[in-house]
């Protein structure tokens, strides 16, 4: 509990109607959700503008209103605070509300288009490894410490985000690791917290479906580290050419790491196998569990963060070595008797799949085939469906496009809007299954001995949903089921 006055600390206020020192109860940003004694905080939304439910949160015990536009029957017994952003005001409120956590911990942020959750995972991990307790945040799961709780968004609403980071600093969490999505920054959930360290893995086409064009993705993931203080790091990728640009105004201290140029943090891959990656890392030749380029960069993104927080460089490496990465990111089994290799990964944006599919194909020792299960999501940018259908048939021997969370889009529209991007001269490899479990059956089916499956898209969902409803569906599960029947 504490005063409104005190809970707006720091919000630029337009006007106010009644005393600001009441006792607030809780924050609320969902009218269904207000009981007696909420602040409901009035926020436009992409679907819906909290405004219209001003009355229902004051029907529902809420004794006062944060809001742009004041309501023309005004509540006497209720006090309203009107702010140029209620978005905005809803981060730093909740942050206020919450004894402004991040203070008081080290928060580490990870933005990028691919590899935020494995980063800021590994980071979780290798911290955790060296003695400290850490929290969490992440696409797949939250963490404090050793208790695990499910994870709704990448970046959670900035009070559920507050929440969170309170609890975590109650059990005694020095660390705090965390995704910073795009839709957060732009959405101002992360507003008002104090970062000690910011890092950027890399930038490709996605989320165009929101953000409308590439430029403005690129000025929102920016945004992220022109707020972060002169007190802490930006640590960003030299080999993505947007790298060096999103550094370009912020005040924190500067850091890079490579595998091509000269960096800050240099790496080098001496070999790359389903046995692991044998990297040189600042002149330190080191084995690690992980597999594939695209993790020697988020190997190189943990270390670098590691080094600018102080940790002692052959102890943080010593534990990376045997660390192992994020569930649903290149997550293999491989069938007993035939030796087929079945890859389970989140890839979901053609960068992404390009990467996984172009390590498979380096893996290769002999002419084992690559049979690609592969959807994309309904709701979600169109643009890069032929995209993702022309990186599978460059890369891959069999192509099966199937239907991914297709959610209130027909799955078979979505599926012809990928054949669009099949050449010509790949048509015969591709196939079309919509049932996703009838897919990846078709492909163990498909395959011979030490082949190679790659179902892509859902990584670490256990479920899919359709028509607005979820249903259980883990792509590993089915994949482990499909082998066994293929074995028996």
């Amino acid at each position: 509990m504490a005063s409104l006055q005190q809970i707006l600390y720091k919000v630029n206020i337009h006007s106010v109607v009644g005393a600001t020192g009441i006792e607030i109860t809780d924050l609320q940003i969902d009218s269904r959700k207000v009981k007696p004694g909420s602040c409901f905080i009035a926020v436009r939304g992409t679907v819906s503008d909290g405004h219209e439910y001003i009355q229902t949160a004051i029907l529902n015990g809420a004794v006062a209103i944060v809001c742009e536009t004041i309501p023309q029957i005004i509540n006497e017994e209720i006090h309203y605070t009107v702010v140029d952003n209620s978005a905005k005001a809803a981060a730093i409120m909740a942050h206020n509300f919450y004894g402004r956590v991040s203070e008081k911990i080290i928060l580490v942020g990870v933005t990028g288009t691919n590899g935020k959750t494995t980063v800021a995972t590994l980071l979780f991990k290798l911290y955790s490894s060296l003695g400290y307790k850490c929290g969490l945040i992440s696409t797949v799961q939250n963490q404090v410490g050793t208790e695990i709780l499910p994870s709704t968004h990448t970046t959670p609403d900035p009070i559920s985000l507050n929440a969170l980071l309170a609890k975590m600093y109650e059990a005694g969490c020095s660390h705090v690791f965390m995704e910073v999505s795009s839709h957060a920054i732009h959405q101002h959930r992360v507003d008002d917290l104090q970062y000690a360290g910011g890092i950027f893995t890399n930038i490709t086409h996605d989320h165009l479906d929101y953000h409308k064009t590439f430029d403005e993705y690129i000025r929102v993931k920016k945004s992220f580290f022109d707020s972060l203080p002169s007190t802490s790091f930006a640590l960003s990728n030299a080999d993505d050419k947007r790298g060096s640009i999103m550094l370009q105004n912020t005040k924190a201290k500067k850091y890079l790491y490579s595998l091509k140029t000269m960096a800050d943090f240099k790496g080098r891959i001496i070999e790359d196998s389903l046995l692991g990656l044998e990297l040189m890392v600042d002149d330190v030749e080191v084995h690690f569990r992980l597999i594939g380029t695209f993790n020697a960069y988020n190997l190189l993104a943990v270390y670098g963060a590691a080094i600018c927080m102080g940790e002692n460089k052959e102890k943080v490496l010593q534990v990376l070595s045997n660390t192992t990465g994020a569930e649903g990111r290149f997550d293999y089994i491989v069938s007993l008797q035939e030796k087929i290799v079945g890859i389970v990964d989140y890839a979901h944006t053609p960068d992404a799949l390009l990467n996984v599919l172009a390590t498979i194909k380096n893996l290769r020792h002999g002419e084992e085939k690559i049979i690609t299960v592969v959807g994309c999501g309904g709701n979600r940018d169109k643009t890069k469906r032929p995209e993702m259908a022309e990186v599978a048939c460059e890369y891959s021997d069999k192509i099966i496009f199937t239907s991914d969370n297709p959610r209130n889009e027909d799955a078979n529209e979505i599926i012809k809007e990928m054949e669009v991007g099949v050449p010509v001269t790949a048509r015969r490899k591709c196939i079309s299954i919509t049932d996703r479990r009838e897919a990846i059956k078709t492909a163990v089916t498909l395959a011979h001995k030490e082949d190679i499956i790659l179902i892509a898209g859902k990584g670490h969902e256990k479920y899919q949903e359709i028509n607005g409803v979820k249903k259980h569906f883990d792509d590993k599960e089915v994949l482990a089921e499909m082998f066994q029947l293929m074995e028996k």
